[in-house]
């Protein structure tokens, strides 16, 4: 038979390339790389506090002292990013915590450049965990139109907290609240304070998921009221997704995010295919804690699930991949 009779790819001889190890590394078309991995930490104030996380096996929430400890522990297993959320000492309806020069985040951030100067830290800019609400931006209750988020007045807070964390000296600011122009807040208030080189990687596509659970426990986030569909996305909508990444790159993204990543796979590769951007996924608490609780069970094997759904989020089109598990992930690439 011809070859052309198998169009573009044809099958050859796939079984020989399947013979060994080297050979199957050789001939893979995606890689993992722990460099490719950022460590998700959640920082509280205090020293010497490992508080764990019960849903999240292996996961604590952390003092400053202890977030270094943490970090140092994955960049020698070669995991050089960590992306930080604060749980501050108090929580109000403005957020205030959340751009306070001396907030938890803020405080973690000088001190992580401090020790480990060579890690990349990149900070989480939202308010949900700094509001005694626990919703994503500013509350109105009216007689009227009932409880609603204020988009813009939003804004500026958030800008407020990207900007703090410049200062402090992130290497880069990830918004994740997914208000209409935050981007475009974000970069104008960023270059307004001299941090034009600060980078913006955009929660371009967050979905409103049921895959969030353990992290808003994680976070002591959860919204005291309603839910945050109205301004996070809809799992039935993709086109919408592209949308919402187009804006984000006109206002000033520098790398786009998917969130959660393994549900929204297609997502994942419809972005990168379309836009070309750098492109995070983010593998988010529940899958984490799924695999964790199965494998605690013997229902399934943690390394080979965990190291395959990865894989997946890379073939999908990943550059950057978010995950609790990154330092399990390196350790099982370096025994490879």
């Amino acid at each position: 038979m011809s070859l052309t009779a198998f169009g573009r790819y044809p099958q050859l001889r796939p079984r020989r390339l399947r013979q060994t190890p080297a050979l199957r590394r050789l001939f893979a078309e995606s890689r993992l790389h722990p460099s490719q991995l950022v460590l998700p930490l959640f920082a509280r104030p205090g020293s010497k506090i490992r508080k764990p996380i019960p849903s999240m096996p292996g996961a604590f929430q952390l003092s400053p002292d202890e977030v270094v400890r943490e970090a140092a522990k994955a960049a020698s297993a070669g995991v050089t990013s960590v992306l930080l959320f604060g749980i501050p000492r108090r929580k109000d309806l403005t957020a205030s915590e959340a751009y306070a020069g001396n907030g938890i985040v803020q405080q973690t951030v000088r001190l992580l450049k401090k020790e480990l100067p060579g890690l990349v830290v990149m900070t989480d800019v939202c308010l949900c965990e700094y509001m005694s609400h626990g919703h994503c931006g500013v509350v109105r209750k009216t007689a009227r139109a009932g409880t609603r988020i204020l988009n813009d007045p939003t804004l500026k807070l958030l800008a407020r907290t990207a900007a703090s964390h410049a200062e402090a000296g992130a290497d880069l600011v990830a918004p994740s609240d997914m208000m209409d122009g935050r981007v475009g807040a974000i970069r104008r208030e960023l270059d307004a304070r001299g941090f034009e080189d600060t980078p913006i990687l955009a929660y371009a596509a967050k979905y409103a998921s049921a895959f969030y659970g353990p992290f808003r426990e994680a976070a002591e986030s959860t919204p005291q009221f309603g839910d945050r569909r109205s301004y996070q996305m809809d799992a039935a909508n993709a086109e919408e997704a592209l949308r919402e990444v187009a804006l984000d790159i006109e206002e000033g993204a520098d790398a786009v995010m998917v969130k959660p990543a393994l549900a929204y796979l297609d997502i994942l590769h419809r972005v990168k295919s379309t836009f070309g951007y750098p492109t995070a996924a983010y593998a988010v608490s529940a899958e984490y804690s799924m695999v964790k609780a199965a494998a605690a069970r013997g229902w399934v094997d943690e390394r080979g699930v965990t190291m395959e759904s990865l894989l997946s989020m890379r073939r999908a089109g990943a550059d950057i991949i978010i995950t609790y598990a990154a330092v399990d992930a390196a350790r099982w690439m370096a025994e490879a």
